[in-house]
């Protein structure tokens, strides 16, 4: 075996050396750069004067101190031939090791000294490395092959290399040398185990390199730095210490390639030498190397093989704030992280990334004009990424839903006796916002959207066209019964949510946004509330007051992403969402003559993506509104919250139904079973661990529909079809069969079970029947199922407006306003108006004057429609 760590340095710059105090080391050539004790010129070059004056560059003899020997301790340094005086001549005393015996020591570490210390540290790292190597699975051996990187585990570093005292203050404190004495030793370590046969012939092309090519290094990807550092503590005292830290990408630039050293030629010799680029900051020699030359002036070699580039990407990072963590009035803290080599590319708007990195430094002064005397020395700090882990990549084995959490063994415990509650859902549901009395069967809805379905894939071999399994529930009632509260309290328990107000919000906001990159003309992806919530949930209040970005939302709803086209790029961002929506009539009264879509002036097609649809009405209720001043006088007077009082029964008032429409829509078993008993104890789950169920549920569960479960769907999905075709509507689509699906495999998540059973659909059924009693009735509380499921048809007052409209504008074209029965057949039959009973429609209009009958089958059209 050939030992690789002995023979002379490949580096342009000699043999290294080591010292003990103050070295004084030449080289061959006698020439002294540097002078002793900062003075210009060697003590060689100020006695031995010539043509030069005192404290130039000098020349003389040889030195011998130049190259150290062997086995000695101490060396005084002898005077040339020609020397002064003893008295005047300086005493050096050198201390030696024995010759440097790594051959890659400048690649690594050109600006050390070499000394005992770091020795024993890259000894010690070497055999980490050399327990550690041969067990290297496929995956680690292409990462070192293609990309030359090592991931290297904190913890298990500080574990096993026990003989670096203080490696844990050190790896913070000085992460550069740590990082490239680690470097040293795996290169090391690496050739060796490559000559003794523990790896594959095909490493062969990566270990060997040219003459004439500079040697490559290899990255160490530290990883699993703990304790986490919040992102407002970044602050000056952190500068040059490594830190780890959790966030959210919001914006990712371009690639672009960085110089990390470049050949520069001098004009007066040619002589080409390589300058390395501190933090890829650009800059020139001071002064030729040439031994006869003093040129100051070069050129840059940007092809020449002394120029090395990497690939360099800068992204953006938002601090993730929890509740306890949140601070009024002031924005999410965000930092700018240079990504190189192999992280480019790791991560797109919207992920959850965990950051180990070097805390650097750049100017915030403007390079394009000059530096006044009043421009202050500040400066903009940064991360210098050296491992980046996605959230996405990790713990996303069950439907790939890495929610980006770390669970103790705390938590696990507390998930434990959640589930092994008697009644996980009811305790789940009064969990939810317990500051809000009542409405049980909505906090279900809104539960069983933070849990989500399983998004699926079509079997179609050509094409992969995804599911969604996220449902989308919307809010729809009077102002004052808590909405807004319940959507606070659903984005603070969901792993990943994101709370907007949509008369705040644009469709930028929403989306995507294209940024300019400062100091070029590319543009830059800023991610919006819908990407920040992918794999979580977007709670949007104030639903109805952003009717101009609707149609942003169309392909989030149902695509899950988000396809930009400007200034040249054209992609497609993740929004695997559920969308939360609350919304307030128009009027600040909800009118049941109306749908829900003439109710909100809203998009049809947009309401039909919606999964569910509450409306909550503020009706009068003697025993409710005495249970519901209790609640609200407990809360304040810091009293038991509530719950120990009996809940009213919250019953649809004046909806009038017939056996027919009794046998699907009437149920209460589950408002019931949801509901807390008088003097019954209810202690509500802390909101942490109500996150952490949430997440856990999502990240590992993946339920399927037994026989059971399907059938009940099933039945429930013909029979609404079939009472449909009676009430003369359109029918219902496979959408809503959808969603029902989505709906029961989010309530088997909540148990955290791996198949749906029937008491799961029967469930679903009950909260969509809940939630189809207003969206189907009119105001006189019948059910009218020429209403569309979630409210988006036309109500019986829109025809006749829309009817008496068209009459108006046919007398005013004709010159006569009177119309036969049979006239008036024909209009409502061009207009496609879906009448039960076309006599009675007339006879209405009749009674509320906008009809005058003037004979036998002859009618007139009064006055135009309010």
């Amino acid at each position: 075996m050939s030992d690789k760590r002995a023979g002379p340095s490949k580096s342009t710059s000699g043999a290294c050396s080591s010292t003990d105090g103050n070295l004084y080391g030449r080289s061959p050539s006698g020439r002294g750069r540097g002078g002793y004790y900062g003075n210009r010129g060697s003590w060689r070059g100020r006695w031995n004067r010539g043509s030069r004056k005192r404290g130039g560059r000098g020349r003389g003899h040889e030195n011998p101190m130049s190259t150290p020997s062997i086995g000695t301790s101490r060396q005084v340094a002898t005077p040339p031939p020609a020397t002064p005086p003893v008295s005047k001549r300086p005493h050096l005393i050198q201390t030696t090791l024995e010759s440097c015996q790594y051959c890659y020591w400048n690649t690594y570490l050109p600006n050390e000294v070499y000394t005992t210390k770091i020795v024993q540290k890259i000894k010690e790292f070497e055999t980490f490395f050399s327990k550690h190597i041969p067990t290297y699975n496929a995956e680690i051996q292409s990462m070192i092959n293609t990309h030359r990187a090592v991931p290297v585990h904190y913890l298990q570093l500080i574990e096993e290399a026990r003989g670096v005292a203080n490696l844990s203050e050190e790896i913070k404190e000085n992460p550069d040398l740590v990082l490239n004495c680690l470097g040293l030793a795996f290169h090391t370590v690496f050739e060796e185990s490559f000559d003794n046969g523990f790896h594959d012939s095909s490493i062969n092309t990566s270990l060997t390199t040219k003459s004439n090519e500079p040697i490559q290094k290899y990255n160490i990807r530290l990883y699993g730095l703990e304790p986490f550092t919040l992102l407002r503590n970044i602050k000056a005292p952190l500068f040059g210490r490594c830190v780890s830290v959790v966030g959210t990408v919001v914006r990712v630039s371009s690639v672009k390639p960085l110089v990390v050293s470049m050949g520069f030629q001098c004009h007066s010799c040619n002589e080409i030498q390589s300058l390395p680029f501190t933090d890829g900051k650009y800059s020139t020699p001071a002064k030729c190397l040439t031994y006869d030359c003093s040129g100051k002036f070069f050129t840059p070699l940007r092809r020449s093989g002394l120029t090395k580039t990497v690939d360099s990407q800068r992204i953006r990072l938002q601090e993730q704030v929890d509740d306890d963590r949140r601070e009024a009035g002031r924005i999410p803290r965000t930092i700018d992280c240079e990504l190189s080599g192999d992280l480019v590319d790791s991560c797109v708007p919207g992920d959850v990334i965990t950051v180990t990195a070097i805390v650097k430094a750049t100017s915030s002064h403007d390079d394009s004009r000059p530096r006044s005397s009043k421009d202050k020395c500040t400066f903009l700090l940064y991360l210098e990424a050296v491992s980046v882990i996605n959230s996405k990549n990790i713990g996303g084995g069950v439907g790939g839903e890495g929610m980006g959490l770390d669970f103790t063994t705390k938590d696990f415990y507390g998930i434990e006796e959640i589930h092994n509650d008697d009644d996980v859902f009811k305790l789940l549901v009064g969990s939810l916002c317990p500051t809000i009395y009542g409405q049980e069967i909505v906090k279900a809805g809104l539960l069983l959207g933070l849990f989500g379905g399983v998004q699926t894939f079509s079997d179609d071999k050509n094409s992969c066209i995804s599911i969604r399994g996220n449902p989308h529930i919307l809010v729809v009632g009077d102002p004052g019964l808590g909405k807004s509260q319940m959507l606070q309290a659903a984005a603070n328990i969901a792993p990943r949510g994101v709370f907007v107000c949509g008369n705040a919000a644009t469709s930028s906001g929403l989306t995507v946004t294209l940024t300019k990159e400062g100091g070029s003309s590319e543009y830059g992806l800023e991610a919006g509330a819908l990407v920040l919530g992918d794999q979580g949930c977007c709670c949007i209040d104030e639903f109805d007051k952003m009717s101009g970005q609707h149609q942003a939302l169309m392909e989030a709803m149902e695509q899950q992403s988000i396809s930009i086209a400007k200034a040249g790029i054209v992609c497609t961002l993740p929004a695997r969402t559920s969308i939360l929506a609350a919304a307030n009539p128009i009027g600040g009264h909800y009118n049941k003559a109306k749908t829900v879509s003439e109710n909100l002036k809203m998009n049809a097609a947009l309401l039909s993506r919606f999964d569910l649809v509450f409306i909550l009405l503020d009706n009068p209720d003697e025993e409710l509104d005495s249970v519901l001043s209790e609640h609200v006088m407990s809360l304040h007077s810091k009293q038991n919250r509530g719950f120990q009082s009996a809940v009213a029964k919250r019953t649809s008032e004046g909806i009038v139904t017939t056996p027919s429409h009794r046998s699907i829509l009437s149920s209460d078993l589950l408002s019931e079973r949801l509901k807390v008993k008088r003097g019954e104890h209810f202690d509500p789950v802390p909101p942490q661990l109500l996150r952490k169920y949430i997440g856990y549920a999502r990240q590992y569960i993946r339920p399927s529909l037994e026989s059971s479960a399907a059938q009940v769907l099933r039945g429930f999905y013909l029979e609404l079809r079939k009472q449909r075709r009676k009430g003369d509507g359109t029918p219902i689509t496979m959408r809503q069969l959808e969603s029902l699906i989505r709906l029961t495999e989010a309530r088997a998540r909540l148990d955290l079970r791996d198949t749906a059973n029937e008491q799961d659909a029967k469930d679903v059924v009950e909260i969509m029947k809940f939630s189809m009693q207003h969206t189907y009735s009119d105001e006189y509380g019948f059910l009218d199922y020429s209403r569309s499921h979630n409210g988006s048809g036309m109500s019986q007052k829109a025809q006749a407006k829309h009817f008496v409209s068209e009459l108006s504008r046919l007398a005013e074209r004709n010159g006569d306003s009177t119309f036969s029965h049979s006239q008036l057949r024909d209009i409502t039959q061009r207009l496609g108006l879906q009448l039960k009973n076309f006599d009675d429609f007339i006879f209405s209009l009749n009674n509320q004057g906008y009809l005058l009958k003037k004979g036998p089958k002859l009618f007139k059209v009064q006055t135009a429609f309010d």
